[in-house]
């Protein structure tokens, strides 16, 4: 597999890859994540940011867990169709989970849209132990999940990775997941709302360098976005710290997944834009 490549933060075409495939938005990836067949259903409200009232294909009206909080900007749609998870347990208050979305794409054909943030940080693990990151990560040895760190241990990256011993950088790897569902026409953004959170990810991930370095994974959960930005016009702050991040050496590598109703599969890494596009209201 091809070396990374020395420039962390590229805008133009990717390196060549052995593990990097050349695909549209329908669905030519390598796999990722399989998952237990999703059933459709038809979206009539989201309300106090957890629950959302799907029709299933019968006509029966379900309660289903919304597991993202935020405002869902361009995939919140009611009336649209929807993909949940059923998954009963004697632990569970709701036996439903809310998983995708279907949109009108860029190119006007709908497209299916990751909806659960739980998801991204085991799509990208399975990403980098499939070794489809290798060209942008170096040889992998071991990772965790949910590692203390920053100031006084109080945050948790979302992965620690240690290269393996046939990585020509011998430093730990500090990973972390933003599920992107946000676009304008093919450019993903994040985030969509102010996050002040978001934010400090971007400042402790500043911190562990250069002892260590330090990885933003933006996870385009939608297969018709081609480009990644920060969202300027959502939280103007994030944008003023992801050119700071940048250009302290912060590495950010967007990938880009198709969502299919079994399966999840990875469309290869998309470049990144310093700045939003100027032409979003």
């Amino acid at each position: 597999m091809a070396a990374r490549p020395r420039d962390p933060n590229p805008t133009g075409p990717m390196p060549p890859s052995t593990a990097q495939p050349t695909s549209g938005h329908g669905g030519q990836g390598l796999p990722v994540l399989s998952v237990d067949p999703l059933v459709e259903g038809v979206l009539r409200e989201r309300y106090k940011r957890f629950l959302a009232d799907v029709e299933l294909p019968g006509g029966e009206l379900v309660t289903v867990h919304c597991p993202n909080t935020g405002p869902m900007t361009g995939v919140l749609h009611p009336g649209g169709r929807v993909r949940l998870r059923h998954a009963p347990a004697p632990t569970r208050k709701l036996d439903w989970t809310w998983e995708q979305a279907e949109v009108a794409g860029m190119d006007g054909q709908p497209v299916w849209v990751g909806v659960n943030t739980a998801l991204p940080n085991r799509l990208v693990r399975a990403t980098i132990e499939k070794g489809y990151l290798e060209p942008w990560l170096g040889p992998v040895g071991s990772l965790r999940a949910e590692v203390p760190y920053g100031k006084d241990k109080r945050s948790r990256i979302d992965l620690l990775l240690s290269p393996a011993a046939d990585n020509d950088d011998p430093r730990p790897i500090y990973l972390e997941v933003k599920n992107t569902t946000w676009c304008w026409h093919d450019v993903g953004l994040f985030p969509d709302t102010v996050s002040e959170r978001a934010q400090k990810h971007l400042q402790e991930l500043m911190g562990v360098l250069p002892e260590a370095r330090a990885v933003l994974v933006p996870c385009l959960s939608r297969s018709d976005v081609r480009r990644f930005a920060p969202g300027d016009s959502a939280d103007p702050r994030y944008g003023s710290l992801f050119r700071e991040a940048m250009a302290a050496g912060v590495e950010v590598v967007p990938c880009r997944y198709h969502f299919g109703a079994n399966t999840v599969l990875w469309e290869g890494v998309a470049p990144v834009l310093p700045h939003q596009p100027g032409d979003i209201p």
